[in-house]
């Protein structure tokens, strides 16, 4: 086993503390934005509207993420203290909640811009999507948080922070599932891209995505005192119309019918 002892501040300066979540989360966005500047130049799209999807998306992605997780595992909590959901630096993002935000942040692009189809757009986000999750998923793990359910596997971690149980590395786990996500979904664009229909690559996004999510959620600790008395948990039920959507745009979208971006 693995014993699990890290601090989540890499160091303070005053009241101001730097993180290796809030790091890590900076990050993805900085890593993803070089990723999407290459697709965008391949595709002839200007620079201009790159830099307004990135608002879109940082904002579509924070509020999103902060507010699903106050109000699908919390509601009671940060319903009686609002202010609490400001604090985002604690820690504290739900992925459902970032998915939600990231659909309606680029609905609202799409409307805005011309010469932008919806699915265009989503097919070429949830490629870096997918890398900001795992980056997000090691921050958890930075932060001794989402654990795993007690094992004794030789690779369970002793999270020290919390107890000294050893457990599932449910963090490691996702975060791998994600970068899988992430290889495969660029990997895709990069030699189908002029080929793909829009709307498969977000397809396929949602199945790997949610997919994995559903199964690790067996073996992560639940969130939230009432999901102890349901079948499965909120994470899996949010999952399930997710992977049914991604489905749905894999079987319909192949090969492209025409050269349309719509």
């Amino acid at each position: 086993m693995i014993e699990w002892n890290v601090n989540p501040e890499i160091f303070s300066i005053g009241p101001l503390s730097i993180r290796w979540y809030g790091l890590l989360f900076a990050s993805s966005f900085i890593v993803g934005y070089t990723i999407i500047a290459n697709i965008f130049q391949k595709e002839g799209r200007s620079e201009k509207d790159l830099n307004d999807l990135l608002w879109y998306m940082i904002l579509g992605t924070v509020i999103g993420a902060r507010l699903g997780h106050c109000l699908f595992y919390n509601p009671e909590y940060y319903l009686s203290n609002p202010l609490e959901i400001l604090k985002v630096y604690k820690g504290g993002l739900a992925s459902h909640g970032a998915a939600i935000g990231i659909l309606l942040s680029i609905s609202l692009f799409v409307k805005r811009k011309k010469g932008y189809s919806y699915l265009w757009v989503m097919d070429k986000i949830v490629i870096v999507t997918a890398l900001g999750a795992t980056f997000i998923r090691i921050g958890n793990l930075f932060n001794s948080e989402i654990i795993g359910v007690e094992t004794t596997l030789p690779w369970s971690f002793v999270f020290l922070r919390i107890d000294e149980v050893p457990r599932h590395p449910a963090q490691l786990y996702e975060a791998i599932a994600y970068f899988v996500t992430f290889i495969v979904l660029y990997s895709l664009y990069r030699k189908k891209w002029k080929e793909l229909d829009n709307g498969f690559i977000f397809g396929l996004f949602l199945i790997m995505i949610f997919g994995a999510r559903f199964l690790i959620e067996f073996v992560k600790e639940n969130q939230t005192h009432f999901e102890a008395s349901m079948p499965i948990n909120m994470g899996q039920i949010l999952s399930i119309p997710l992977v049914i959507a991604g489905v749905y745009f894999v079987v319909t979208r192949g090969k492209k019918k025409n050269k349309s971006t719509a």
